[in-house]
């Protein structure tokens, strides 16, 4: 597994989890051809930590990018700056500046894929089951 860590970048973990989101599962290349379209301010410091996992994985473990895939994107809180504003009648309100440290784990692909899941193993027997079953005879109804 290949890690790239942003500490304390100056936006809300709620705001960066939208755009982390959107990207997490996908494969390197699709993620960083999402990223530019996406309308919010996060989308570029997390396309450099992606490239930066990236250089992380040729020059350590010598993986090419394709091979590549976002296993974990994980936006935890920093710390958070707490300023005030003045209001009426000589009141302040506190205002909390947030900050966010990001995680980003890369794993090759046959690493990343999921085990399948109880539910599809389920489905998968209804329906031999249903295939198997013989059609029910049409009884006729009498008055």
């Amino acid at each position: 597994m290949i890690t790239a860590k942003l500490n304390n970048y100056r936006q809300s973990p709620r705001k960066v989890r939208l755009v982390a989101s959107l990207i997490s599962g996908k494969s390197v290349v699709d993620a960083l051809a999402i990223l530019p379209h996406v309308a919010k301010r996060s989308a570029k410091p997390l396309a450099t930590l992606i490239n930066s996992a990236v250089a992380n994985a040729k020059h350590n473990f010598s993986l090419s990018s394709e091979t590549l895939v976002v296993k974990e994107f994980r936006v935890d809180a920093g710390a958070t700056m707490k300023r005030s504003m003045p209001r009426a009648h000589g009141s302040a309100y506190p205002i909390r500046k947030r900050t966010s440290h990001i995680t980003l784990i890369l794993a090759p692909k046959a690493e990343a894929l999921p085990a399948p899941k109880k539910a599809e193993k389920v489905e998968k027997a209804v329906e031999k089951k249903v295939v198997a079953k013989k059609p029910a005879k049409a009884k006729a109804v009498t008055k």
